[in-house]
């Protein structure tokens, strides 16, 4: 067995050696062609047509499937594509638990399934394992799905646990790892049977392309996820598999630079006094804080001046994001409240500026929100 490569390594080469019999390209090359030609009956190169396997893309899926370290990965053409193969592999008369903070589109996702194709959710909190050993031992359950850090609300739940019971009833662990990418945590490593990416985020990093991936553990999910993959066509087109094998390289760079803005910030905004609570999981990028007052949010959104008031991630941008009116607008006022996504909750999403310049705004903007309330007074 060979020593593991680092993920730096395996990010910095990624490509690299992949056109050696024809051109020794350093950067791997791009393969517009939804087509290939056979020489004859019976004869293939290995790649028939684009959306069955493409060139460019099996490079970006091998890639992907060593950062999580699984036997094989799909590039999917968004991050729901990628959580819509995931449940793929289920039918009606299933059910499933998942934890009870997550994005929001998920819960779109979950109740469309509920309505027009059978299947059945088990909300979970994520904490009480013996809950979820009661829930898991259902004959109907099939999958355990987690986002950990939990989305808005920085949830950490222990993989490792999870899989434990999951497993012991021989259920499904899915994660949603998005937020901490495989350089903060590997869900198959401890103990996941599939990772799911909206790659859009981190991964891609510049608020440029759309992209969802699949990892898998074993052979057997692989087989069944590239079939229904086939069968469907969600696959990513070769330019954006392009763009985000390039944007990967610098993954390791850009979240160390997110992971010390974010730290820097969360020490500013628990000194405010306007701020009431800071969420923050203890590492990469993401930040939720409630502000004293909801009447506040409008005037502070309006007055940011290098981040921005828009509704993505991981982007070497700062953004803002309002979940009540966001995020999880499709819950009901009665959901949002029991998951504490409230009407002073921002979310936000530290870019690569410099750190000064990101608190200097986010106190600037607070401030002119307070100033009319002192005024009033």
């Amino acid at each position: 067995m060979t020593k593991r490569e680092h993920i730096e390594t395996i990010l910095a080469q990624a490509g690299n050696r992949t056109d050696d019999a024809k051109t020794g390209s350093v950067s791997t090359p791009l393969y517009f062609s939804t087509a290939y030609r056979h020489a004859g009956l019976g004869q293939s190169t290995g790649y028939d047509y684009s959306r069955e396997c493409s060139p460019t893309r099996d490079v970006l899926q091998q890639t992907l499937a060593k950062l999580e370290n699984g036997v094989a990965a799909f590039a999917l053409s968004s991050g729901m594509s990628a959580i819509q193969l995931v449940f793929s592999q289920f039918k009606t008369g299933d059910e499933i638990i998942v934890s009870d903070d997550l994005y929001g589109g998920s819960y779109r996702f979950f109740d469309l399934l509920t309505d027009n194709y059978g299947l059945k959710f088990h909300l979970w909190n994520g904490q009480n394992f013996d809950q979820l050993d009661q829930l898991a031992a259902h004959e109907q359950v099939k999958g355990v799905w987690l986002e950990t850090p939990s989305n808005p609300t920085m949830k950490i739940i222990d993989i490792q646990q999870t899989a434990k019971v999951a497993h012991r009833h021989e259920v499904q662990v899915i994660v949603d790892n998005t937020f901490y990418t495989p350089l903060l945590q590997q869900p198959l490593n401890e103990g996941a049977d599939l990772v799911v990416h909206s790659a859009t985020k981190y991964l891609s990093g510049h608020n440029d392309i759309l992209a969802g991936a699949v990892i898998c553990k074993s052979q057997s999910d692989a087989q069944w996820l590239e079939r229904n993959l086939m069968t469907t066509g969600a696959t990513l087109d070769p330019f954006d598999c392009w763009l985000l094998l390039r944007s990967l390289k610098t993954l390791p760079l850009r979240l160390a630079q997110h992971e010390r803005n974010a730290k820097a910030i969360v020490a500013a905004l628990e000194k405010n006094g306007a701020v009431d609570r800071v969420l923050y999981p203890g590492h990469g990028g993401m930040i939720s804080f409630y502000v004293r007052r909801s009447e506040w949010v409008d005037t502070i959104l309006k007055h940011l001046n290098v981040i921005s008031f828009a509704e993505s991630l991981g982007g070497v941008e700062s953004l803002m994001t309002v979940p009540a009116i966001q995020t999880h607008a499709d819950l009901s006022e009665e959901q949002r409240q029991a998951k504490h996504i409230t009407a002073n909750l921002l979310r936000l999403s530290v870019g690569l500026e410099n750190s000064d310049d990101l608190i200097d705004d986010l106190t600037q903007a607070i401030q002119a929100a307070i100033a009319p309330a002192k005024v009033a007074k």
